[in-house]
């Protein structure tokens, strides 16, 4: 019996290689002592390294990343799924967990952006973007991109902590993406765009914004019900592989237990570093890093020349606030895996399906970097932040998956069949 027979149904995904959600443990799957121990000592050495060579802040966001890893993979939280799910076979239960996860995040935002509070007094401000050709171009590719590798920005990070090789060849890409979006930026931000639309200065403050973003957020869960009708299947249960405490740490969670973490270490991101949870930022700079390291001077280009990220870069990667919160999924992921019994390398990668990771990598890195963020800096921490640009990513995301969904055969990838169920 092949992997995927035995692994399931998994929400609704494609039985190719499942590389855009990590694979649930089988029922009764001892943990992987070995890999917890090396990956225990791995997370407790950089944690100490950080703390002691860099300072207490960069050693908190490296253990709020661990959490946010250790969270998407036990809900197996996905957003290039919802989407997939939503455009191909009318299921909107995925995203309605993200409605779930924004309008709590938003809540807990609202009231530490409008009093400030913030850790060490770091004065916080939310993911507010202007609305111009990069956004929307951006968003697109990344949707186009979302469907070819096989993950998100978030969903690459923790599938590779769980183990999954094949995805490597996503994040290669999200890197080698992220170079040229990082040297075109600068062109992309001269074109004519739209100044940054702040809901809670439209609506009159705080209290505002949150309550015309909770009215939008209860608009597309009725959306969602409206697309699904008759379409929508009951959830498939799985079986945990514990119960009781032990589950929290071994067994499969529902996606509205996802929805809430996720949305508390954001907020938990945002009070701590002054600004929410972001992921791609962190591509350009290790992939200027090895462009460096090799007699590139990627100090001469714009982007790096902007004073903000040039502090960031001089920092380095054990310092710059999304790069440590990278590592910290990794392995707060692979520790989730491993102790559910659940980290699995992939030795063989189909050429077509490895082609279209990369293509996907790509796509995602670049589109990101003109866009502004991806589904995490720019969908998630801008919809929180009461930004207008949030809600205009996502939209064009999902446009971009319908041209994604259409090349996925192309790459020897399925697309979720109106007879397959969500679990």
């Amino acid at each position: 019996m092949s992997l995927a027979d035995r692994l399931g149904p998994d929400r609704g995904l494609s039985p190719d290689l499942r590389i855009d959600q990590a694979p649930p443990s089988e029922p009764g799957s001892p943990p992987q002592a070995i890999v917890v121990i090396i990956g225990g000592l791995v997370t407790l050495g950089l944690g100490a390294f950080v703390l002691l060579a860099k300072g207490q802040l960069p050693a908190i966001l490296f253990a709020l990343g661990v959490a946010l890893g250790f969270v998407l993979f036990h809900s197996r939280f996905g957003f290039t799924s919802a989407w997939r799910q939503l455009v191909s076979v009318r299921q909107g239960s995925s995203l309605r967990a993200h409605m779930l996860m924004l309008a709590v995040a938003v809540t807990l935002f609202a009231p530490i952006l409008a009093n400030q509070w913030t850790y060490q007094g770091v004065p916080a401000a939310g993911a507010i973007a202007p609305i111009g050709f990069g956004l929307f171009i951006g968003a697109f590719l990344f949707g186009v991109g979302m469907q070819l590798g096989g993950s998100c920005a978030s969903g690459t990070l923790f599938a590779v902590g769980s183990g999954q090789s094949a995805i490597l060849l996503t994040l290669g890409g999200f890197i080698i993406g992220s170079i040229p979006g990082a040297l075109t930026l600068a062109w992309w931000n001269g074109l004519p765009a739209q100044q940054p639309v702040d809901l809670s200065v439209t609506f009159g403050g705080y209290a505002g914004g949150w309550a015309a973003t909770l009215v939008v957020i209860a608009l597309v869960v009725g959306l969602t019900y409206l697309v699904g009708r008759g379409r929508e299947k009951p959830p498939v249960g799985r079986a945990p592989v514990a119960t009781g405490f032990a589950r929290a740490l071994r067994g499969s969670w529902p996606l509205w237990a996802g929805a809430i973490g996720l949305a508390l270490l954001n907020a938990l991101t945002l009070y701590v570093s002054g600004s929410p949870w972001g992921i791609t930022f962190a591509f350009a700079l290790w992939g200027s890093k090895i462009l460096d390291a090799v007699g590139v001077d990627v100090l001469s280009w714009a982007f790096w020349q902007d004073p903000a990220n040039l502090a960031k870069y001089q920092a380095g990667i054990f310092v710059e606030k999304t790069s440590i919160m990278d590592l910290g999924i990794v392995l707060g992921a692979l520790l989730a895996s491993a102790a559910a019994g659940a980290w699995l390398l992939h030795r063989r990668i189909p050429l077509r399906l490895a082609v279209g990771a990369v293509l996907g990598g790509i796509l995602m890195g670049y589109g990101a970097r003109i866009a502004g963020g991806c589904n995490i800096g720019a969908y998630f921490s801008g919809i929180a932040s009461m930004s207008l640009h949030g809600w205009l990513w996502g939209l064009t995301a999902i446009l971009g998956t319908f041209a994604g969904l259409a090349l996925r055969p192309l790459f020897g990838l399925t697309n979720p069949k109106p007879t397959d169920s969500v679990c």
